[in-house]
């Protein structure tokens, strides 16, 4: 198991359903982590750690702010895009100061060697060692990471756990299916008190519906 402090001084993490009001999750999806976790450790291809299981605690509670923005879209022929027609505005919440304690752990269904863990032990170590591309990000590609290391215990003093509930009030994305809606996988959450280290009930594998082959 590997601990991870996260900080994002600005991030979203929108509510699929949403269109022209574009409302965010109070916390990063397991999805969503997972993808900043395969980008820290230059994995372009996400099906190659799928069943890799994570624990999330956040520790903070981020400020909520919105923000009208001009979205481009493609309706009129007459309009070049982002003109006339083609652009409409956009209200988008966001969130400031998310700070994210991240467990990560060899799942059983993870089949990769190293497996994600591993290969985030050895990124910490040395990042040297890792080739990647782009800015890490969390969610959208302009909510850039300020911060990872190893999590320490000062961290913890706002900490709380995202405990899978079958009968939990938050529901959150933990596979994303970027082309369409069907093969997105869903789960439902709780806000429950923190442990460290987080319990078997805490970890969520993160995996396609029907499991990890590839």
């Amino acid at each position: 198991m590997i601990e991870l402090f996260v900080s994002v001084p600005i991030a979203a993490f929108r509510v699929p359903q949403s269109r022209e009001y574009l409302q965010t999750l109070p916390v990063p999806p397991p999805s969503t982590v997972y993808g900043m976790l395969l980008s820290l450790v230059g994995e372009p291809d996400r099906l190659v750690h799928a069943g890799a299981e994570l624990a999330l605690a956040p520790l903070s509670e981020p400020a909520r702010s919105l923000v009208l923005r001009t979205a481009w879209r493609i309706k009129s022929g007459k309009h070049p895009p982002g003109l006339g027609d083609n652009k409409r505005p956009d209200l988008q919440e966001l969130l400031s100061d998310v700070r994210l304690a991240v467990f990560v752990r060899a799942g059983a269904r993870e089949t990769a060697e190293p497996p994600l863990a591993d290969r985030l032990a050895a990124a910490l170590a040395d990042w040297g060692s890792v080739t990647r591309f782009g800015g890490l990000c969390l969610g959208e590609s302009s909510h850039l990471v300020d911060e990872v290391r190893p999590l320490q215990e000062r961290d913890l003093d706002r900490a709380w756990l995202l405990r899978p509930d079958p009968t939990g009030e938050l529901v959150l994305p933990v596979w994303a299916d970027h082309v369409g809606s069907a093969l997105t996988r869903w789960g439902r959450f709780q806000r429950a008190p923190f442990r460290r280290p987080p319990d078997d009930g805490a970890w969520v594998a993160v995996m396609p519906p029907g499991g990890a082959q590839r």
